[in-house]
């Protein structure tokens, strides 16, 4: 991967995701303490924040669904297929936005496994010889309308529109 270092920390990167979107419902992944988190709750008391550990989701959280999806300090910790029904399954049944935070190094992935479960590369931290990297997926956003879809590439552009069957 290649793309510039943010000049923000991680922090600051989730704080601003957090503010962009401000979740009514939120669910957190892997890191039990994250001071974004807890700035969030303290400006958006109403907000309900879910906590579980880096793993697969207890019955109870699985069973819900959530405006954002927060995986932080988890993959490192789990084996690659684990992680992959996590964050699989929190993208297909829990929540239509989420964010991972990961240490690619540390987890043996590549950006291309990530890549592939629609995740997009956000913003890359430098700190010390290590490297985070914040890739999102937002279900509204991830894949662009082609070019070819309208009335002008149908063959009879003039019915485009009129008759449904």
């Amino acid at each position: 991967m290649n793309h510039d270092q943010s000049s923000r920390t991680p922090q600051q990167a989730l704080a601003a995701l957090l503010d962009h979107h401000e979740p009514q419902r939120l669910l957190l992944v892997g890191a039990s303490q994250l001071p974004a988190i807890s700035a969030f709750q303290q400006a958006h008391p109403q907000a309900v924040v879910a906590q579980a550990p880096a793993g697969a989701l207890p019955a109870e959280l699985a069973a819900q669904r959530y405006d954002l999806a927060l995986v932080v300090d988890c993959l490192e910790h789990l084996p690659k297929r684990t992680a992959l029904e996590l964050l699989g399954g929190i993208r297909n049944l829990n929540a239509s936005r989420m964010a991972v935070l990961v240490d690619l190094n540390a987890c043996g992935w590549q950006a291309t496994e990530l890549f592939a479960l629609a995740l997009q590369a956000t913003e890359s931290f430098q700190r010390d010889g290590q490297t985070l990297t914040l890739f999102t997926y937002d279900l509204r956003d991830y894949k662009q309308v082609p070019d070819w879809l309208n009335s002008k590439f149908w063959a009879n552009p003039q019915n485009f529109g009129k008759y449904w069957w």
